[in-house]
């Protein structure tokens, strides 16, 4: 086999495994681009885009023996530092009269309350409970789909799930876009304008940020 045959295998065996590599990457990051892609335009004009919040709440009273039970847990909390998990018995009974998940959760204990944040992507919530009456209460803020999907991609208040997904999405699209590259400088001596068209990419972002961010 000839010096240029086996150059030109070699060339066919990268460019095959780099269109290989792309395709699955693109694959992979899609679904992903397109709304990294639409939250980043909605993040950019969020002044334009009003926003109403729905704000809903609920009110209640916990019997005698959950409260009781509660101040005995109370110096347990305040020996860390005033922040635990709420009882099982309070998340039962919270799941039960309203269908609220606050397991997991650290609440803020002090003398006379239980105060507990529950932010979430799209909105926001709490729960407050005092100890020396029993009255509980709950509120909730909804800022709807919007704000939900401009907070996915901020990563706010989205857990440990999400925060995975936008790491692995993020290499795919470094996979992405590294083959992409390679594939390019293969064919750019067909393809005239390559190079080009890759400066200008890297050029115009640098000469805005330095022309007009201050």
């Amino acid at each position: 086999m000839t010096p240029a045959a086996t150059a030109n295998r070699r060339r066919a065996y990268w460019l095959k495994t780099l269109h290989e590599w792309h395709w699955v990457s693109s694959a992979l990051c899609l679904i992903g681009m397109v709304l990294f892609s639409v939250t980043g335009f909605t993040l950019n004009h969020a002044a334009s885009i009003e926003a109403k919040p729905k704000v809903s709440s609920l009110t209640g009273t916990i019997d005698d023996a959950l409260r009781g039970h509660l101040a005995q847990q109370l110096p347990a909390a305040k020996a860390h530092k005033g922040k635990a998990e709420p009882p099982a018995e309070l998340q039962a009974w919270v799941q039960k009269q309203w269908a609220i998940d606050i397991s997991g959760r650290e609440a803020e204990w002090s003398d006379d309350e239980i105060y507990l944040s529950l932010p979430r992507p799209g909105g926001d919530a709490w729960l407050r409970l005092g100890l020396s009456d029993g009255q509980i209460e709950y509120e909730r803020t909804d800022r709807g789909w919007l704000s939900y999907f401009n907070d996915l991609h901020k990563g706010r208040n989205t857990g440990v799930a999400w925060s995975w997904f936008i790491d692995i999405f993020a290499a795919a699209a470094l996979v992405f876009s590294v083959t992409g590259l390679f594939i390019l400088k293969m064919h750019a001596g067909n393809r005239p304008f390559t190079w080009p068209m890759v400066g200008m990419g890297f050029v115009v972002p640098v000469l805005l940020a330095l022309l007009f961010i201050h």
